[in-house]
C-alpha cells in the first residue's frame, strides 16, 4: 500500500468525494468522448493558478458526452496517455472538491495538496474520464471538463448525492506539469552499508528489497533515515508530485506488507503536504532525485492515528528509490 493517511494503495492520495461516487471512478468505455471543441456550457472566470469562479444558467443543457475546452492555453508539453499529471482542480459543486481546499495550515503560501495521477489510470481525486479528457492538452493550461453526471460518473454516481444523472457537472482543472515516467525505474549507485541498529537492504532488480530488521534490536523510538545511494538530482520540494519505487515491511516481525513491484512498479503521490503518513513527508522532502533511502519509522508517524488500520500499531520500514518528480 502507498502510504497515505488511509493506508490504501491508490494513484494518488485523496479520496473522490464519497458524496458523489460510491466505488471506483471512469469506466472501461473509449468511445464516450466528445471533441474538443464542443461548446461548453459553464462560465469560468479566474487565471491559471488561482481557484476560479464557475457559474451554469439553470437551464443550460449539458453533454451527454465528455467535453473538454482549454479556458486558457499553456505553452508546454502536450499531456500524452501514461503521463503523470499535477493539476489543480475545482468543481462547479461542493460533492466534486477543490484543491484550493487542500492547504496545510494557516500560511497562505503554503503548497496545497494538488492532484498527482497517472493518464489512463483510475485515480482518487479525479474521476478517470476527467483526467483521461487532459490528453493533447498543454502543460499551463486550464481546462473545463463536463459532462453530465451519467456521462462521467455513470454506474459509480452515489444515489445518496442528490446528483441526477442528468445534471451538468464541471471541473475546472490547471495542468501543473506532466512527465512520462518508468514504471520499471530503479536507482542506480553503489549502496552503503546500513548504519548500526539500521535494518539491512538487499537490493532485487525489478522486484521488491528484502530488508532484514537486526536481530534483538528494538525499534527507534523517533524517526531515522539513512541514503543508502546518493542520487544527484534535484532536492525533493513540499508540494511537488514524487514518483518512487518502495517497500515496506514491519519491524516487529520483518514481514513485507507492500511493495510498489507487487502493483506494476512506480508509485506517484504528492509529497510533503500531508497527503501521506508524516515519516514520508518528514524523511522525504529534501532529499534528491536517485536517492535510495531507509526509513525507520514509529507507530505515531505511520498509522497510529488510525486504530481501525491494521498497521497502527507497527513500527514501520520502507526502502525508497526517488526516481523523480513532477
Amino acid at each position: 500500500m502507498i502510504p497515505t493517511k488511509t493506508a490504501r494503495r491508490v494513484a494518488a492520495v485523496l479520496a473522490v468525494p464519497a458524496l458523489l461516487i460510491t466505488a471506483a471512478c471512469g469506466s472501461d468505455s473509449k468511445d464516450d468522448a466528445a471533441p474538443k471543441n464542443s461548446e461548453p456550457v459553464a462560465e469560468v472566470s479566474g487565471k491559471f493558478g488561482a481557484e476560479p469562479k464557475i457559474e451554469i444558467a439553470k437551464d443550460a443543457k449539458v453533454s451527454d458526452k465528455v467535453v473538454a475546452s482549454d479556458v486558457s492555453t499553456g505553452d508546454g508539453a502536450e499531456v500524452k496517455k501514461g503521463d503523470i499529471v499535477r493539476l489543480d482542480f475545482a468543481g462547479n459543486i461542493e460533492a466534486l472538491g477543490s484543491t484550493w481546499a487542500q492547504r496545510q495550515g494557516a500560511d497562505p503560501k503554503a503548497p496545497r495538496a494538488q492532484v498527482v495521477q497517472e493518464v489512463g489510470q483510475q485515480g482518487q481525486m479525479l474521476p478517470t474520464k476527467v483526467a483521461d479528457a487532459l490528453t493533447g492538452h498543454k502543460v499551463g493550461s486550464r481546462v473545463q471538463v463536463e459532462g453530465t453526471a451519467e456521462a462521467i460518473v455513470g454506474e459509480q454516481l452515489n444515489p445518496q448525492s442528490g446528483i441526477k444523472p442528468t445534471d451538468p457537472l464541471v471541473w475546472v482543472v490547471d495542468i501543473v506539469n506532466a512527465k512520462k515516467v518508468d514504471k520499471k525505474g530503479e536507482v542506480k549507485g553503489d549502496q552503503a552499508a546500513s548504519e548500526a541498529g539500521m535494518p539491512e537492504v538487499k537490493p532485487a532488480s525489478q522486484k521488491a528489497a528484502t530488508i532484514t530488521i537486526p536481530k534483538g534490536e528494538k525499534a527507534p523510538k523517533d524517526l531515522k533515515e539513512q541514503v543508502l545511494i546518493k542520487g544527484d538530482g534535484a532536492a525533493v520540494k513540499a508540494g511537488e508530485g514524487l514518483v518512487v519505487q518502495y517497500t515496506g515491511v514491519k519491524w516487529e516481525d520483518g514481514k513485507k506488507f507492500d511493495s510498489s513491484w507487487d502493483h506494476g512498479g512506480a508509485s506517484a503521490f504528492p509529497i510533503g503536504v500531508g497527503g501521506v503518513i508524516q515519516g514520508w513527508d518528514k524523511g522525504l522532502v529534501g532529499k534528491n532525485v536517485g536517492d535510495r533511502v531507509l526509513l525507520t519509522i514509529p507507530p505515531n508517524q505511520a498509522y497510529g492515528a488510525d486504530p481501525s488500520n491494521q498497521l497502527a500499531k507497527n513500527n514501520l520500514v520502507f526502502v525508497v528509490d526517488i526516481l523523480g518528480t513532477v
